[in-house]
């Protein structure tokens, strides 16, 4: 790491009051500088419980909208405008209101993978560490979920709702395919298989345990095994790592581009000038409050 801009970020942040979020695919150095890292769900909830004027959200961009939404009276800093997650670029306005048409009397939970302007449209959000509880609390027997059709497939496994899927994934856990696994469980028998629920169906089912990120870590520290196969982005290794010293893990996810367009250089330009501040139309921010208030209330499953 370089230790002369950490050590720059480290003023600033006690200069402006100000606090760093990292998601867990974040590169070591960045999550080296966080004050919090975590899942989507995790960071959600501390930036309703900080005390800070400015968050600075090392993820992509729908984390930092998600974080303005619940913190609208502060200042929330995203150091690569470019980060956008591809998935969820797969589901809009448009096809939400042509799923909700044709299917009127479901519900509708989307995933925190997404725009806000999805949100503000959807009933419920929810994250790979609630998805199976908060689509089994809803009064509906049909559920429109939006935008991963891989979380969708498994959610209907745990459920007797009939799922309606859209056809979005991520294209890091998409590509974590059964061969990978066999792979590494061949290589390494005595180890524990965790798997993201964004991974294919038939590479799910060579899963020991099936978890969000944050899950994982949970397992992971309360586990006796001392060998984990671990499949989703490689940045969770550095935190399984860092929180697990004494045990191994085996990748077997590929990297996230979208998320390491975050580095020292843009955290510390982003801080430094307070640029790259995101900001959510009022109308579209009330929307979607709700639904993710909703969610944070609903609490994990993992």
């Amino acid at each position: 790491m370089n230790t002369d801009l950490k050590s720059k970020i480290l003023a600033l942040k006690k200069e402006k009051n100000a606090v760093i979020f990292a998601h867990n695919y974040q590169r070591a150095e960045v999550q080296e500088v966080a004050d919090f890292v975590g899942d989507s769900f995790n960071l959600a909830q501390r930036g309703i419980e900080t005390d800070a004027d400015i968050i600075v959200f090392c993820g992509v961009s729908f984390m930092a909208e998600t974080a303005k939404i619940l913190t609208p009276k502060k200042k929330v800093l995203l150091p690569s405008l470019g980060a956008v997650c591809p998935m969820a670029a797969m589901i809009d306005v448009t096809r939400v209101l042509e799923l909700k048409k044709a299917h009127p009397n479901a519900a509708v939970v989307c995933y925190v993978n997404t725009t806000a302007d999805v949100k503000a449209l959807c009933d419920i959000c929810c994250t790979s560490a609630n998805a199976v509880k908060i689509v089994n609390s809803l009064p509906q027997d049909e559920v429109i979920m939006v935008p991963d059709k891989n979380l969708a497939d498994y959610v209907q496994i745990h459920t007797k709702k009939r799922i309606i899927p859209a056809e979005g994934f991520c294209y890091v856990h998409s590509k974590i395919f059964p061969l990978a696994v066999e792979s590494a469980k061949s290589a390494h028998p005595q180890a524990e298989v965790l798997l993201h629920p964004e991974c294919p169906p038939e590479t799910l089912k060579l899963a020991d345990k099936v978890l969000s990120t944050a899950g994982m870590l949970n397992h992971v520290l309360k586990s006796d095994r001392r060998e984990f196969i671990i499949g989703t982005e490689e940045g969770m290794l550095e935190v399984l790592t860092s929180h697990a010293p004494d045990k191994v893990f085996y990748g077997v996810g590929g990297q996230c581009i979208q998320q390491k367009k975050v580095n020292l250089e843009r955290v510390y330009e982003c801080l430094r000038d307070e640029k790259n501040e995101i900001t959510v139309d009022p109308q579209v921010a009330a929307g979607a409050l709700k639904a993710i208030t909703k969610m944070l209330k609903a609490g994990r499953n993992d």
